[in-house]
């Protein structure tokens, strides 16, 4: 991966002060997005990225992680499971919850979505904290599955994710 085409990436997303609270600068990446030639980069990368891991299924987690890993599980040849917050899957599911900053929240997936042993890709947008990439780590192992590793687009590395997935192989085509 080289520095060009990353900072291709970054000049697509745009810093927005303020949001949701103030004193948090959002990093909007729906420039990106609407950019057919940086966003097919970016799945280009992406792939690239986790070339080596021999992923059988890509575990992406909602909303935006759906984008990256839907496209990303067509590039590498893999299945794709959708991880979503409770009470949107209609078949019977596993559920996991985890805390947040101030309470806690879930992740659920179906209970069939990967058969034990699978090689699973944990795919998002976004690495904050690492909470809900390590729920949906231990969702992955609890159906029997094994996490291959964890890619996303960028990692916001001030708010130490990384350390939350300790352990895991963890990947980011940008940092910020």
């Amino acid at each position: 991966m080289d520095q060009d085409q990353t900072a291709v990436l970054r000049a697509a997303i745009r810093d927005v002060p303020d949001f949701p609270k103030p004193g948090i600068v959002f990093k909007d990446i729906t420039p990106l997005l609407g950019d057919p030639a940086a966003f097919r980069l970016a799945m280009e990368l992406m792939a690239e990225m986790c070339a080596d891991l021999k992923v059988d299924q890509v575990v992406a987690i909602e909303s935006r992680g759906f984008i990256f890993g839907g496209a990303l599980a067509d590039r590498i040849g893999a299945g794709f499971v959708p991880v979503r917050k409770p009470g949107k899957l209609p078949w019977r599911r596993v559920s996991r919850a985890y805390d947040l900053e101030y309470g806690t929240d879930a992740v659920e997936m179906h209970q069939d979505a990967l058969r034990p042993g699978a090689r699973a890709l944990v795919v998002d947008d976004v690495i904050a904290t690492g909470g809900t990439a390590r729920a949906v780590s231990h969702l992955v192992e609890q159906l029997g599955a094994h996490v291959v590793g964890h890619a996303f687009l960028l990692e916001l590395s001030f708010l130490q994710g990384r350390g939350r997935l300790a352990g895991y192989e963890v990947r980011s085509l940008i940092r910020f």
